[in-house]
């Protein structure tokens, strides 16, 4: 697979996988993506933890449910690359994990070969889509998986940058519809419940920087998982989901991390 045009990456304003990277000390991204990251470090300096945390929340979900019996993975809003990625997760306990990648930044898509060296059992791809666009994703997705078995559902903090407006709910509940009983939804998602003034300080600079960011409640949040039957402990701030299965990640003691992360399983 080859990369974009290096026009079609637009270095003029912020985006939330270069930013992403950026908090978890990678070097794909922007001086413009820096800039942004250290005025949010400024609003609060465990941003990079927070990434961080999300990041281990993956890691723990994919693995509690590969031990379950899961064997394919749908991942929407990826990011860059950085190892293990959830196919090194999903394919170490089961190396026929089947694995669909799909996000809508062109560095994505740059970076993909890394996300594509999967076990021969198993299988990886990548597939350039927008979560505003289902349709798409499932249609992309029906090539490597088997929609007729159970597939695990990835959002890991994607969806506050999706608005209201844009039909986040909807979309997510697009993509379920399309997916057969015994499926998982996994999300991760920034919330203002624990701090309210920083998170609306952060609104507004993103806002000003062309992103988007709609951070949702305990309530709003549980409403994705509407219909589904949340996995123990149910919601809860990413780092006390089943912490076992994973090391801590340093820095997540020091005050509550604004978020929370969630697993639930399709009836």
């Amino acid at each position: 697979m080859t990369g974009p045009h290096p026009a079609e990456i637009d270095t003029s304003k912020p985006h939330p996988a270069r930013m992403y990277d950026w908090y978890l000390g990678g070097k794909d991204n922007y001086p413009v993506d820096e800039a942004m990251g250290r005025q949010m470090l400024a609003l609060d300096p465990r941003v990079p933890v927070m990434a961080r945390v999300n990041r281990a929340f993956m890691h723990r979900s994919i693995t509690w449910l590969a031990q379950r019996g899961v064997r394919q993975f749908l991942d929407v809003g990826t990011g860059i690359p950085t190892e293990p990625n959830l196919h090194q997760v999903a394919q170490r306990v089961a190396p026929d994990a089947r694995v669909v990648y799909c996000d809508n930044d062109p560095i994505v898509l740059a970076h993909a070969e890394a996300l594509l060296r999967g076990t021969d059992e198993g299988a990886t791809r990548y597939l350039q889509a927008d979560v505003r666009d289902p349709e798409a994703i499932l249609e992309g997705a029906r090539k490597v998986l088997d929609l007729d078995r159970p597939v695990a559902l990835s959002l890991i903090a994607l969806l506050h940058f999706v608005p209201d407006e844009d039909g986040a709910h909807e979309l997510v509940g697009k993509l379920l519809s399309e997916l057969p009983s015994g499926s998982y939804l996994v999300m991760t998602h920034a919330t203002a419940d624990f701090t309210p003034e920083e998170s609306e300080a952060a609104t507004a600079k993103l806002r000003a920087a062309g992103v988007t960011l709609a951070l949702r409640s305990h309530a709003e949040f549980s409403r994705f998982f509407d219909g589904l039957e949340l996995v123990e402990p149910g919601v809860q701030v990413p780092h006390l989901w089943h912490p076992e299965l994973g090391d801590p990640v340093p820095g997540q003691e020091d005050g509550i991390i604004p978020g929370y992360g969630a697993v639930g399983r399709k009836p």
